[in-house]
């Protein structure tokens, strides 16, 4: 646990401390949430601050029980925070967001569930109702308490971080196949990939050079174009104000994604992002109009 070392109450500002997680990781998501009120600007970099920390730990290349134990000490951390009695920063940072929008345990401990899903040496994924389930739990539940915090009504606020978070995640995989094969870390899930004749998964070379691979990723783009529409069309039955951050950061994965296909799927080692003059007119058009 990144900023529990003992059982003492870390000292400084919580607020501060979890906007400067958000600055200090380069975020899209910074420009996106910098608009909001100063509540919900606080309460989102509390979110996110949770998210990278948790995340922190499944990245780090240490040893497997290692980070699971640190995982477990943040679902006791969740607890002490519905409980009323957080110890870290980040969590002393939720507090007041937890009590302000009725954030959900439930999407707190999911995103730890996802976070324990990449934890392990390896990561494959079985097939596509397991890639949802990671997808749920690492993205969409995010979007489950973002959409509180933002005041959308609970019902469409639930389907459009659905929607968003598989569009966003299968974007983010698209995006990171190359580098994530370097960790040993395949989410493009082994029944697509056996219906287009990659059945052998352990060598993740093979799976890169296959000539195949480039259908498969065709798929899951054609996936994500689907759950980009379905939250575009749910996020402009939103208030406009409180869509705005939602809206924003479609609008920036959209456009990595549309990037990913004019790269191609025979080049999946070529990084694609989007430059800073795309992401300062997503911030005008989406942030500002």
């Amino acid at each position: 646990m990144s900023d529990t070392n003992s059982a003492l109450p870390d000292s400084g500002d919580p607020a501060a401390h979890a906007e400067a997680v958000v600055r200090r990781s380069g975020t899209s998501f910074y420009w996106a949430m910098r608009r909001l009120a100063e509540r919900e600007r606080q309460a989102m970099f509390a979110v996110y601050a949770f998210c990278r920390e948790v995340d922190d730990i499944a990245d780090d290349a240490g040893d497997e029980n290692t980070k699971r134990l640190q995982l477990g000490q943040w679902r006791g951390e969740i607890e002490r925070l519905y409980g009323g009695h957080p110890q870290t920063l980040t969590a002393r940072a939720l507090l007041p967001a937890v009590e302000a929008f009725d954030l959900r345990k439930d999407d707190f401990q999911a995103v730890i569930n996802g976070m324990e899903m990449d934890a392990g040496a390896s990561v494959r994924i079985t097939d596509m109702d397991e890639l949802t389930l990671y997808c749920d739990r690492v993205a969409c539940a995010v979007g489950r308490l973002s959409t509180r915090v933002f005041g959308l009504p609970a019902e469409l606020g639930d389907r459009l971080a659905f929607s968003e978070g598989l569009a966003l995640q299968l974007t983010n995989i698209l995006r990171d196949v190359a580098e994530d094969a370097e960790r040993d870390r395949l989410y493009l899930p082994a029944d697509v990939l056996a219906a287009h004749d990659i059945s052998e998964t352990e060598n993740l070379a093979s799976v890169l050079a296959h000539s195949r691979l480039a259908d498969v990723c065709e798929v899951l783009a054609g996936v994500a174009e689907i759950h980009f529409n379905d939250a575009i069309a749910l996020a402009e039955q939103c208030d406009r104000d409180r869509a705005r951050p939602a809206m924003m950061m479609l609008q920036v994965y959209h456009r990595i994604l549309a990037r990913l296909q004019r790269r191609g799927w025979h080049d999946i080692e070529t990084p694609v992002s989007l430059g800073k003059l795309s992401k300062l007119w997503v911030a005008f058009r989406y942030g500002i109009l």
